[in-house]
């Protein structure tokens, strides 16, 4: 038989924390403004082709043969008015994000990929061609090569080519797609481009350094959008976070954190495991200013604590004035009550129903149950209130009572009032005492007997607390279920408690004191047929509905159930402390505060805690749209899906493709594109690949040696070729044929439109 000493009873409020070292906390990266404008360069030669990559994002320009860019800048301007100049300004790039004043009228000439403002193209260019040294009066001789995205709409290619012939005098110009050009950097010949960059994801196959454009297909997904979902989900996640997550932070928490999943379905459904989430949970605190508290002298402390007590004292007596007061009306509702109760045995069923009708009750049963609950009442009002200001047993002196007020002044009759009021409580806390002292040898009693029954059969006693503990645990979550429903108007107990308040309003036609209401009555919305509330009276109803929510009782059921558990504890062996109800419901099984709040607890008066985020889920989610589009509610293919049927369904047999044989094409899977650089993103495409691939197939995936770069050195590359020569178009072939004339080259200039 299990004793007392047999097993300890552990504390279900202060579970035993594993020590773990602190968390590695990110700061998030914030915009640097720059310091200088953009530097102006020397690097143009007369005659040599200038190379921009016109990007979404960024734009970058040099000179032909040159190994790296000249200039790299965002591709944004501003049209700025400024007052001490007197004269409008046009910043572009970096420079636009040196003044807050500028920055505010900052604009993108994009509308996705295609271009919606010709104005702050214009001003790119003309940053482009004076930052690269052009030193040419109204014009630029020299060639100019372009990127474009892939499938061009023919208004904007023929846009862009007269925008160079009128506006720059620009002797001759060509265009081409920024992937293909990566691809011919880095020696591609034959191969299936993948570029995915900022503003879609291109997939284009190439046989023999020619492009096969009409089964190139484009996701509209990558850089922009994921910087997009991430922070519309961070929104959702963090409603009330108190600092302004900008677009830069963002795209660095994209850029930093985030990474493409081998199995995603695997990892996903185990990322908040809590030893998991420790490993890979990220913690971001954004920037905020710390508020110091002043830390206090002995003697203010003292002084506040000298104010407090006093302050609770003067409230401790106010509330036992109000608690008195409420018993003794309490007292004589009970008392009347009682004796109507008694009344309605000696009357006739016809008295009986006009008495209670008088009375605002429907019938006995009505009256029976408010009694009772009236006695309940006052058990728990005189067990408040036993033993305060009753030092000694010897009742007080209430020497006015049984005198007639016409006998005393009016000084004595505030007094006779007073110790009415005094004996009234004195009596209610000695019945009080008296039922506390039977409760209590009542309560030995049971105890005893609990004690005997667990002895002699210590099987059946742990049965039958496990069966209460089950109900009382049940009774809970049904309130508390409950009381989630009705905030809920929808639901169906809400819908049921709006129907009882209607329908209590319409059939009672008095209150509880027997005060009837009239049809004269006039309401709120001044409605005669509506007369509910215009007794004090009419509001009881809400009391009777609302008992089903009383948070007294909710109380009640965990510290019984708190009782039980700790008897189990010490006497059940089977019962340990992951069964208790704290431990059910303790942070470490929340799947929200986990999501939310990170594998440690959480203190809300932490002031640095209340200015982080948590990256988890997140992390392989965001990259992972790119393989699965429906995530983000996109009715589009995903990369891996895209890439199989282009291989072995799109490609034309007159270039040799039949069936399965696609081996040279997938021997060069190439990637190119900043939204390519997530870490595993060729490893999970080498997977892809080897599922719908048949077997055996040799395959080959890489990477661009530099995805953000290589685009422009690969035009830079190809600029200066025989090829790149004879697929210029000038000036006067333009003028002669037309908008619609142009050279067709295999970076992708072709007509589809």
């Amino acid at each position: 038989m299990t004793t007392d000493t047999d097993k300890e009873t552990p504390d279900l409020h202060d579970a035993a924390q594993e020590v773990l070292a602190p968390r590695k906390v990110y700061k998030m990266k914030d915009y640097v403004e720059p310091k200088q404008t953009e530097p102006f360069k020397h690097d143009w030669r007369n005659g040599v082709p200038i190379v921009i990559d016109l990007g979404r994002h960024t734009t970058r320009v040099g000179m032909a043969g040159m190994k790296d860019p000249s200039s790299v800048f965002p591709s944004i301007t501003s049209h700025y008015k400024d007052k001490k100049l007197k004269r409008a300004l046009n910043m572009v790039g970096n420079d636009v994000l040196i003044d807050s004043g500028v920055k505010s009228n900052m604009k993108n000439p994009f509308d996705g990929s295609i271009i919606t403002n010709w104005n702050s193209v214009e001003s790119i260019l003309d940053y482009s061609f004076l930052h690269v040294g052009v030193d040419s009066q109204d014009f630029v001789e020299s060639p100019v090569i372009m990127t474009e995205p892939l499938v061009s709409p023919f208004q904007q290619r023929s846009g862009l080519t007269e925008l160079l012939f009128e506006t720059y005098s620009v002797p001759k110009c060509t265009f081409g797609v920024d992937s293909l050009f990566s691809f011919y950097y880095n020696g591609g010949h034959t191969g299936l481009v993948i570029g995915s960059g900022y503003n879609s994801t291109k997939l284009i196959p190439v046989v023999g350094g020619k492009p096969i454009l009409d089964v190139s297909k484009r996701i509209d997904w990558a850089g922009r959008q994921a910087v997009e979902y991430l922070s519309s989900s961070l929104q959702l996640k963090y409603p009330y976070f108190p600092s302004r997550i900008n677009d830069f932070q963002v795209e660095n928490m994209v850029k930093d954190f985030c990474y493409v999943s081998n199995d995603y379905q695997h990892e996903v459904s185990h990322y908040l495991d809590l030893d998991n989430l420790e490993k890979k949970d990220i913690t971001l605190e954004a920037p905020f200013n710390e508020i110091v508290k002043q830390e206090k002298t002995e003697e203010e402390l003292r002084q506040e604590e000298e104010k407090k007590k006093q302050t609770m004292k003067k409230l401790q007596e106010q509330a036992r004035e109000r608690r008195l007061q409420k018993l003794l009306e309490k007292e004589h509702d009970y008392e009347y009550f009682t004796t109507m109760e008694t009344k309605l045995k000696s009357m006739n069923k016809k008295e009986v129903v006009s008495t209670l009708r008088e009375a605002g009750f429907d019938d006995d049963k009505d009256l029976h149950n408010y009694i009772s609950n009236l006695e309940r009442s006052l058990k728990r009002a005189r067990n408040q209130d036993v033993g305060e200001n009753d030092a000694s047993d010897q009742p007080p002196s209430f020497d006015l009572i049984d005198i007639p007020d016409e006998k005393l002044d009016e000084e004595q009759i505030k007094e006779k009032r007073k110790q009415r009021l005094m004996k009234a409580g004195y009596d209610a806390r000695q019945r009080a005492k008296k039922e506390k002292e039977i409760a209590r040898k009542t309560a030995e009693e049971a105890a005893k007997k609990d004690e005997e029954w667990r002895k002699s059969d210590l099987s059946s006693w742990i049965a039958a607390r496990r069966k209460r503990l089950r109900i009382l645990k049940k009774r809970r979550k049904d309130r508390i279920r409950l009381k989630e429903e009705l905030t809920d108007r929808k639901s169906r107990a809400s819908q049921l408690r709006m129907k009882n308040i209607a329908s209590l309003a319409s059939e009672e036609s008095e209150g509880r004191g027997g005060r009837k209401r009239k049809a004269t009555n006039v309401t709120i919305d001044n409605d005669p047929n509506d007369t509910f509330g215009a007794n004090d009276d009419d509001w009881s109803i809400y009391r009777d509905i609302a008992k089903g929510s009383d948070s007294d009782v909710e109380e009640e059921y965990e510290k019984r159930i708190y009782d039980l558990e700790e008897e189990l504890l010490r006497y059940d062996p089977e019962f340990t402390i992951n069964d208790t109800l704290q431990a059910q419901y303790s942070w470490k099984k929340s799947i929200i505060h986990r999501f939310v709040r990170g594998p440690r607890d959480w203190d809300p008066d932490e002031q640095h805690q209340q200015h982080q985020i948590h990256l988890n889920v997140e992390r392989i989610r965001v990259p992972e749209i790119i393989f699965q589009p429906s995530i983000a509610g996109l009715d589009q293919c995903g990369l891996s899906e895209l890439c199989e049927q282009t291989a072995l369904k799109r490609l034309p047999s007159e270039l040799g493709f039949s069936g399965d044989d696609v081996s040279s094409i997938v021997g060069d899977v190439f990637l190119t594109g900043g939204s390519t650089l997530f870490k595993n993103f060729d490893s999970r495409l080498r997977l892809e690949f080897e599922s719908f691939l048949p077997v055996g197939m040799k395959f080959n995936v890489r990477r661009a040696e530099d995805p953000l770069l290589d685009t422009w050195r690969g035009m830079a590359k190809w600029a200066v070729t025989d090829e790149a020569k004879s697929s210029y178009i000038t000036k006067k072939q333009y003028e002669e044929m037309g908008p619609e004339y142009l050279k067709e080259n295999r970076m992708g200039c072709a007509h589809l439109l």
